[in-house]
């Protein structure tokens, strides 16, 4: 083999080492390339799913309630004949008599011992239930006729944290009526004004109390409130600033207090879906009427109820199926709790016997002119008022 030859392999040999050597260097390239573009694919998917989530988690925002517009909708439960009677079987009137009605049929005038009594028998009994009620007293001072007076109001909530609430309302105080001189003095016990009521309201709650207790635990929109209020009752006259003491605080501090809590731009008051009053019963073969036009709607459930219960035979001393609640029937406004909270636009509904009975504010309003089957049947009625609205 001549050099030249031996060049030429020479030279093969350094051309093929050569582009060898060039081979090695392009192919990191091209996996380096092939890796950032694997890199960027992947970033981009997992940026792809966080976009993704949190495009859902937006959709799956906790419900911020429409307050008006929720309570506006609010739709009754039908519950059927079966859970009527398993509902109003819990009512008891032995118990609504002796254990609730008996110890508020004393004189119990704002700022007194007998106020006080009264106010301590009311919590005692909420606190027997097992629902779990936040039960507050609500205490605050007054310019009266009669001098600066102590007023306290009894709240009872099933869950404060709920977004709106049913409100079911009575007074508990007596009324001071003027003594006659020289006349023997006696208590004005204030039965159907409104001990009755009272008793009512805690028997409600004690037939329900498992029913509200499971509704509790099933964070619901809606709850209920309950309300006892002191210094319904004027001392002298009835004025604008004699009467209505407890109301009157209690519609002004809750239309200052923000619901939810740190809300900028809703109050508690704006979370009343309907205030239902209680007033002036036990006395036998009453009359109810429907007292504005925007409860209605709520008014019908009433006569519903008392029908539904009379076709059931539920109902004692009943002889027709519409007998205490009366649609086409109008006897004026009267004035009571209600006033401040309709004044400020909440939605009311007023069960007060009209015309008022004729003992009503003297010394006759006693509890033995009240009709204890009158009594356990409005009861009744108002369960299912009340596992309607609250779909127990």
């Amino acid at each position: 083999m001549s050099k030249s030859s031996r060049r030429y392999k020479a030279a093969a040999i350094s051309k093929v080492s050569v582009l060898g050597r060039c081979d090695h260097v392009r192919m990191p390239r091209v996996r380096v390339l092939m890796l950032c573009l694997f890199g960027v694919l992947v970033i981009a998917m997992i940026l792809g799913f966080y976009l993704a989530n949190d495009t859902t988690s937006a959709n799956i925002q906790v419900h911020v309630p429409d307050l008006t517009r929720d309570k506006l909708s609010h739709k009754p439960s039908k519950p059927t004949s079966a859970q009527i009677r398993r509902l109003v079987s819990q009512v008891n009137g032995q118990r609504l008599w002796y254990s609730h009605l008996r110890p508020i049929l004393i004189e119990r005038l704002p700022g007194t011992k007998g106020s006080q009594a009264v106010r301590e028998h009311i919590i005692s009994q909420l606190s027997l239930l097992s629902a779990g009620w936040s039960v507050e007293v609500d205490s605050f001072t007054s310019p009266t006729p009669h001098g600066q007076i102590t007023f306290s109001n009894v709240l009872a909530v099933l869950d404060p944290s709920v977004p709106r609430r049913l409100l079911l309302a009575c007074h508990y105080d007596s009324k001071a009526l003027p003594v006659t001189p020289g006349a023997l003095r006696r208590v004005f016990l204030g039965a159907s004004d409104s001990a009755v009521p009272c008793a009512m309201i805690l028997e409600l709650v004690t037939a329900l109390d498992v029913h509200l207790r499971v509704h509790k635990q099933q964070s619901s929109q809606v709850t209920l409130q309950l309300v006892f209020f002191d210094g319904e009752e004027a001392f002298e006259e009835w004025t604008p600033t004699d009467s209505l003491y407890g109301s009157r605080h209690l519609a002004e501090l809750m239309s200052q207090t923000p619901h939810p809590p740190g809300s900028t731009h809703t109050t508690l008051l704006e979370a009343v879906d309907l205030f239902v009053l209680l007033g002036l019963i036990g006395a036998p073969d009453p009359l109810f009427v429907n007292h504005f036009d925007n409860t209605a709607r709520w008014f019908d459930r009433l006569i519903s109820a008392e029908k539904r219960l009379h076709k059931l035979g539920l109902l004692s001393s009943h002889p027709v199926e519409q007998s205490y609640f009366k649609k086409d029937v109008y006897l004026g406004p009267v004035e009571d709790d209600h006033m401040p909270f309709l004044q400020r636009g909440v939605p009311v509904l007023h069960v007060i016997a009209t015309p008022l009975p004729s003992f009503w504010h003297t010394l006759e309003d006693t509890e033995d002119k009240m009709h204890a089957p009158t009594v356990e049947n409005l009861t009744k009625i108002l369960v299912v008022f009340l596992a309607e609205y609250l779909k127990l």
